[in-house]
């Protein structure tokens, strides 16, 4: 339905093109929202919580001066595409969904779990 949020080739990675996926999807009215916010780094914090992370696409650059430039135009095009990887987010596998968890929660598990408090120590006051 969005033309601004996709598979990577390889189902293995989802797309984003960041300033239509403002417009198409933040931008939508209140009745029609899909996340309760308008701000894409609120939708990047999410992802890292649920545990992707961004993916960084190495181009190799020619030694030609006319080749160069035009490969540094298209990387500026591409830059505006968001490449978000998570192990349990794969097209081919849908049912590892139910194993994407939220960071923070498996975090306050694994503290209750050993029995230790999430707030940190407190330095003794000396008068």
């Amino acid at each position: 339905q969005f033309r601004s949020i996709w598979w990577s080739e390889g189902g293995k990675c989802v797309a984003i093109n960041k300033d239509l996926f403002k417009v198409e999807v933040l931008g939508r009215g209140v009745r029609q929202r899909v996340f309760n916010t308008r701000r894409i780094k609120s939708v990047i914090r999410q992802l890292n919580l649920y545990g992707f992370t961004k993916m960084q696409w190495d181009i190799q650059r020619s030694a030609s001066l006319p080749e160069f430039l035009a490969e540094e135009a298209a990387a500026s095009a591409h830059s505006q595409i968001l490449y978000y990887y998570n192990p349990s987010f794969n097209r081919a596998h849908p049912w590892l969904l139910g194993t994407c968890k939220r960071r923070a929660a498996l975090k306050q598990r694994a503290l209750g779990a050993a029995g230790l408090d999430e707030r940190p120590l407190q330095k003794p006051r000396w008068s």
